[in-house]
């Protein structure tokens, strides 16, 4: 006879870790089970050093504003990165996460340019963002003195009558994602969530009363097994495609993903951290995706200080770090497969960028870490390999956002994409919870203004209640700069 629950929460991120804990907050009652097939949380992209920490909130990404004139969607990220803010610190007053310190840091956030049009574009990025009330701290300057004292590795040896400048928030915070999953993990299960590691999601099927049937085998010596949840969240990162499909929801239809990897340089040397505490982004290669930006990182995690530079594109057929070679061919489907062969016909420039990337020496890539830091020393430097990304496909396009795809009568959800991903994860949940549980929004929304005070305003529009905002969840999250 299979167990009857409330909640199945696939997968063992950053994403189910929100939504499981959102859930049990709103109904503590609620009977909730996890699977993550490998042995413990946090391990794949939300793993602190499978992707680069940043606290995602366009004040650096240049990527989310390519007209310097149209702040929307650089705001739009801000926005939601605010309310993450404010869900971690009610969560601290809670109890739910450990102090501050051990999951967010105060790093300013920088982007630096090279040449006349760069620089340009730059200036005018900064007279647009220095109007919107979220982006009021942000600096600016082309002068190698002030540049220096803001980041001293970026200027040292740098070649004298090249035109550079840059921009420097100093309110950007850097965050471990793989200890905010941990600690809500170990959060939910003191409270009575089911966590069943290394424990493989085989198939969903949907019953005559509307509930699912969630398949599943241990993946070390143990039968199959299966479970009937009301509601399912597929939070499995790349693989949330295959289950998806699994379930033959008619809103999967149409979509594949691509899958994208990356390496980073990355270096624990004392001097070289103390020296370099900012993270700094700049302008994409042509044709790369937006995850591949070029920065070079400062990082904080378990208490130790290192520095990230990259990523460096490269690519596999899993759609996971620990997935499997047939991955990319297993969700070929009818529907699917006409866009598929049309995004690899139109993006020849990602697909010449992703060979030059596969081409790039050990030597080459320390190169591109001396345009940005013209003394780095190889000896200085590993290379380690990065999370796994699955980019979404549909419509003949390739899409470089974050996407809810839901059934219409809101009894399973899923996420496909990536960028800005960890960072707008709360808004993302708070979507899918309006999606999925829209009869119990009347008795939930007094709870949810509890823990995000300003939920459904946008701090953009009113001056005084951002600075406001901004000020109490810096001083809630010990960020101040």
């Amino acid at each position: 006879m299979s167990e009857n629950v409330d909640v199945v929460l696939i997968g063992g991120g950053i994403m189910s870790a929100t939504l499981g804990t959102l859930l049990k907050e709103l109904d503590p009652d609620l009977k909730i089970v996890v699977f993550e097939r490998l042995g413990d949380v946090a391990q794949e992209s939300s793993n602190a050093w499978n992707n680069a920490g940043t606290g995602h909130a366009a004040l650096c990404e240049l990527n989310y504003m390519p007209d310097a004139a149209n702040p929307a969607k650089a705001v739009d990220i801000n926005e939601q990165f605010q309310v993450s803010r404010q869900l971690w610190a009610s969560f601290i007053e809670k109890g739910i996460l450990d102090e501050a310190k051990t999951f967010i840091n105060a790093t300013p956030h920088m982007t630096f340019v090279r040449g006349e049009k760069d620089v340009a574009y730059l200036r005018d990025r900064y007279e647009t963002l220095r109007k919107q009330p979220l982006f009021s701290g942000i600096e600016y300057s082309e002068d190698s003195r002030v540049i220096n004292q803001w980041a001293p590795l970026l200027m040292q040896k740098r070649k004298a009558g090249e035109p550079f400048a840059a921009t420097r928030v100093p309110a950007g915070t850097d965050v471990d994602f793989g200890a905010i999953t941990r600690q809500l993990f170990a959060h939910l299960t003191n409270n009575g969530v089911d966590l069943r590691l290394d424990t493989e999601v085989k198939k969903l099927k949907r019953q005559s009363d509307g509930s699912w049937q969630v398949r599943y085998r241990r993946r070390i010596g143990s039968a199959p097994g299966q479970i009937n949840a009301k509601f399912v969240f597929v939070g499995a990162g790349g693989w949330a495609i295959k289950l998806l499909q699994s379930s033959g929801i008619p809103e999967i239809s149409g979509y594949g993903v691509f899958p994208i990897g990356g390496q980073f340089l990355k270096t624990t040397n004392p001097d070289l951290v103390a020296r370099h505490q900012a993270k700094v982004y700049s302008q994409a290669a042509v044709g790369a995706p937006p995850m591949s930006v070029p920065h070079l990182d400062a990082r904080m995690v378990d208490g130790d200080g290192a520095l990230m530079f990259g990523p460096f594109a490269t690519f596999s057929p899993k759609f996971l770090k620990q997935g499997r070679l047939f991955d990319i061919v297993q969700q070929v489907r009818l529907s699917n497969i006409g866009s598929m062969l049309k995004v690899g016909l139109t993006n020849f420039s990602l697909v010449k960028y992703l060979a030059g990337e596969l081409l790039k020496s050990h030597a080459r890539k320390l190169d591109s870490l001396r345009e940005f830091m013209p003394t780095a020393k190889a000896e200085d430097w590993e290379l380690i390999q990065a999370g796994q990304r699955a980019q979404v496909m549909k419509g003949g396009k390739l899409q470089f956002g974050t996407e809810v795809v839901a059934s219409a009568d809101g009894s399973i959800a899923g996420l496909l994409g990536a960028s800005p991903g960890a960072s707008t994860t709360v808004s993302i949940m708070l979507t899918l919870i309006d999606q999925c549980f829209a009869d119990r929004q009347d008795e939930w929304r007094p709870l949810l203004e509890e823990l995000i005070p300003t939920l459904g305003k946008r701090l953009n529009d009113d001056d005084a209640l951002a600075t406001q905002t901004l000020a109490n969840t810096a001083g809630a999250l010990g960020i101040n700069p």
